[in-house]
Parts: C-alpha cells; structure tokens; sequence
C-alpha cells in the first residue's frame, strides 16, 4: 500500500510540474528581454486572453480543493467518523481518467503538427474515456448505496459523495468545452482551434491532479497519521 501511495504521489508531482512549467504558468514574461518599442506597441500580456482565464479559474478550483481536503482532515478527528468501504471500481475509474489525460495530451500535440484527423480522433477518445469515468463514478455510488452507505448515514458518507460529485460536475463542464472544439473542429482550421485544444488539455490534467488528492485522501487518509497531519496544517 506504501509502494501504491509513493507512485500515485509521484504522478501528482509531474502532473505539477506538467501544469507550471510546461503549461507556462510559472513564466515570468515581464523578466523577458524586449524593446521599448515592443512594450509600447502592444501595452498587453502576451499570453493570450482565454489561457489567463483558465490559470485564473484553476487557481480558484486550486484553493476550493485545499479547503476541501482540510474541511475533510479536520471533520475526521470527530468522534461520530466512520469510513465507509473503499470502492475497487475506483481504481478502474481512476485508469480511465488517466487515459482520458494522455489523449488530450496527444490531441495537442497532433494539433500543434496540424495533423486535424489524428486531434479529431484522440478528442473522441478523451470525451468517451471521461464519460466512462463518469459512468464509473455513478456505479460506485449505487454500489455504495445498496450497501446502506448513502450521503445521510454518516459524515465520512456525505464528504465521499460531495468531492465525488464535485469533481465529476469539473468533468462534465470539461466535456462541454471538449465538445464544442470537437464538433467546431469539422469546418474550422485546425490552427484556429490550437488554442481550444491546448486549453482543454491542460484542464484535463488539473482534472486528473484533482481526482488523485481525492483519490490519496478518500483511500489513505484515515490510514496514515502522517497524511492526515499533513491535511490539518492550513489550520493549525
């Protein structure tokens, strides 16, 4: 279990510094070497608008995800916390949103090579891999509920169901973007649709970075004191 914890951290890892380094995220443009004239002929960011919003909103889906964990963390430590049987359909769940993540990613890369054919196939893959996600995560629910374990019985129950069903609305609101570029990718030019392609990717990562806190937390909290402690410390 120890081995299974190290690994799903390590993919959190680079999925971090997937987003910050690759993703531009960490970049500095205001340390780049211009010339004045450059500055004052454009007066903005060159990073494009709709990129700016997706780091904006991902922060703010960042910063609701840390109160989450800690609300979970804390909430714990109470006396009536019973964790309620941890779901193996999870695991497969979690392999699908894997594979919806490594096909956006190569529907970006086809998209930078302008390959449109090969970004239309690896979008449909990501958009059916996310819905068996999804499926998934309603089987693991029903599985839970026939069981007795439902959002009312127990507080352990409704925070499983709520970070679930958070997580899995992000999925539903990504699949929307996704299908727009998808379905706008049959008339338009692909170099039209780089941008949209780039961005639903790297949401899709910030997706599968979510689902595997999520998953850490929900499996492995309750198990090791040192990850719980972890979880607390935003308030003390």
């Amino acid at each position: 279990m120890i081995i299974t914890l190290l690994f799903l951290v390590a993919v959190l890892g680079f999925l971090g510094w997937w987003l910050l380094a690759r993703q531009g995220l960490m970049s500095k443009p205001w340390l780049e070497t211009a010339t004045p004239a450059t500055i004052l002929d454009t007066g903005a960011s060159p990073l494009p608008t709709a990129k700016i919003g997706l780091g904006v909103f991902l922060g703010i889906a960042g910063t609701l995800l840390m109160l989450l964990v800690s609300a979970y963390a804390i909430r714990m430590d109470m006396e009536d916390w019973r964790p309620l049987p941890w779901p193996q359909l999870l695991w497969a769940n979690t392999a699908v949103l894997v594979l919806s993540s490594v096909a956006l990613h190569r529907a970006r890369a086809a998209a930078r090579q302008a390959a449109r054919e090969e970004a239309r196939s690896w979008l449909l893959v990501g958009g059916l891999a996310a819905i068996a996600f999804l499926a998934g995560q309603v089987l693991a629910w029903r599985q839970l509920a026939e069981a007795g374990y439902r959002p009312a019985t127990n507080p352990a129950d409704a925070f499983f169901y709520l970070l679930t069903a958070l997580h899995g609305l992000h999925v539903l609101g990504g699949l929307v973007a996704l299908a727009r570029a998808a379905a706008r990718l049959r008339q338009a030019r692909i170099e039209a649709l780089r941008l949209s392609i780039e961005l639903c990717a790297t949401y899709w990562h910030f997706l599968l970075a979510a689902w595997i806190v999520f998953f850490v937390l929900l499996a492995y909290a309750p198990v090791f004191p040192w990850l719980y402690a972890i979880c607390r410390a935003p308030f003390g």
